[in-house]
């Protein structure tokens, strides 16, 4: 290929070797196409408490579901990868998403909120094998010295998908289903339940139709992926004894503590997302589609941020860097539980600025000199994900709450909620202050 290979001036190796770089800049249109995934839905939460008139807490099953196939598929996608390659874990994954978007078709003509749930479900077992695959495939595509720079390059385009899938949310979902108000739709589901019949399907057809395309799409993908030659990822180079493997990986405290610190990660990137609508609903008494506005905010904030802290990786250490994002990711928490009105939503807002850099440098710092083992290890990191399945149903349970009174100072539940994702900040900044020491 004509293209020179990547490099950058703090070190004589280049971050992607020519050998690998059409093989990275298709692997990395994966990490937009997930990034879309995780954003789209996102904002359903709120769409299908308004449309189907259930509490927080139950539409927050959404997540539950979401983020439970990355966890539930994780370990099997390891195992699967192990036995085949890459390239066979990249296929298997993009067959499963497209089955879980082409099961909205169903979901949506039987209006039944479980079968959405499993459409979701199936999506992420397809993303926990994309995931599982494609990250530690781009960290072995060149020097190990510059792995942790490599996987953060590719993670800087995952925002991009994010912030497609969040326009679409807000422009072909949000702004077109039913204005009409819950109170009102519990109204008129009582008084004249046909009529209210009749809304609910067609925003739910509302929703199907996005996810539809993006099965065609994601179909299109596996068709090209299945044509193209990828370097490295036979079966012959990656085949392990898995039970050694989870020995040694469990014997590195900073593999371990890592899953647990991407665990909190995720379940705080998932909560601040998910429930930035609630707080402009609930604080600042904005429409869904109007506090969606903000989302995209944070998420073009996000992008910003993720490329400027991938160039300050060339001169920190990423433990550092990471233990000072996060303390600052905590302290805007704060501001988004104290300070009332727009100012506590900017504060939500600017939380997205120190979470740009976590997933992909918790990765690499906690699969740092791993070698072969992390290909397993990999499932861990993916695992971990489940974050995002356990954390969210707590936070709308809390949300479901009546105010919190501490004497004279009174918190709505919605603010107060956004003390498990300051719990989430701490853990992380303790890991990262754990492991200053390392370098990528």
């Amino acid at each position: 290929m004509s293209e020179q290979p990547i490099t950058t001036p703090s070190t004589s190796q280049p971050v992607i070797p020519r050998k690998y770089l059409f093989a990275f800049i298709i692997v990395t249109s994966l990490f937009a196409l997930w990034g879309f995934a995780n954003d789209i839905t996102n904002p359903m939460v709120a769409a299908f408490k308004n449309i189907l008139l259930i509490s927080n807490f139950e539409s927050s099953l959404v997540q539950a579901a979401f983020y439970g196939g990355y966890c539930f598929m994780a370990i099997p996608a390891a195992l699967f990868i192990t036995r085949f390659s890459y390239k066979a874990g990249l296929l298997m994954g993009l067959a499963l998403y497209a089955a879980g978007c082409l099961l909205f078709v169903p979901a949506g003509g039987m209006m039944a909120f479980w079968l959405f749930l499993v459409a979701y479900f199936v999506m992420t077992c397809g993303l926990s094998f994309l995931e599982t695959s494609a990250n530690p495939y781009i960290l072995s595509m060149g020097d190990p010295s510059t792995s942790t720079r490599r996987l953060n390059f590719a993670q800087a385009f995952n925002p991009l998908g994010s912030i497609t899938g969040m326009l679409i949310a807000r422009n072909l979902i949000l702004a077109k289903i039913d204005s009409t108000s819950e109170a009102d739709r519990r109204v008129l589901s009582e008084e004249n339940p046909e009529a209210f019949a009749a809304i609910q399907q067609s925003d739910l057809d509302i929703i199907v139709g996005p996810y539809v395309v993006l099965g065609v799409v994601v179909l299109a993908i596996l068709i090209v992926f299945a044509l193209v030659k990828l370097p490295g990822t036979s079966s012959g180079d990656i085949k392990t004894a898995v039970m050694p493997t989870i020995k040694r990986l469990i014997a590195r405290p900073h593999f371990v503590w890592g899953v647990v610190a991407q665990a909190f990660y995720v379940g705080a990137q998932i909560m601040c997302w998910t429930f930035v609508i609630q707080y402009g609903m609930n604080e600042l008494n904005m429409t869904a589609a109007s506090a969606q506005s903000y989302n995209i905010w944070a998420m073009g904030i996000f992008v910003s941020s993720r490329f400027i802290c991938t160039y300050l990786l060339k001169f920190f250490n990423p433990g550092s860097l990471l233990s000072g994002l996060a303390i600052g990711g905590g302290v805007l928490t704060l501001g988004a539980i104290f300070l009332t009105g727009m100012p506590g939503l900017y504060a939500l807002i600017g939380v997205s600025a120190c979470m740009s850099l976590m997933f992909p440098t918790i990765y690499g710092i906690a699969l740092e000199g791993t070698g072969e083992d992390a290909k397993f290890g990999s499932a861990g990191l993916i695992l971990a994900i489940g974050g995002g399945c356990l954390m969210p149903p707590m936070q709308a349970a809390i949300m479901d709450m009546d105010a919190f009174s501490f004497g004279s100072f009174v918190l709505s539940s919605t603010r107060i909620s956004f003390a498990l994702p300051l719990i989430c900040f701490i853990a992380i900044a303790t890991y990262g202050f754990f492991n200053r020491p390392r370098r990528a």
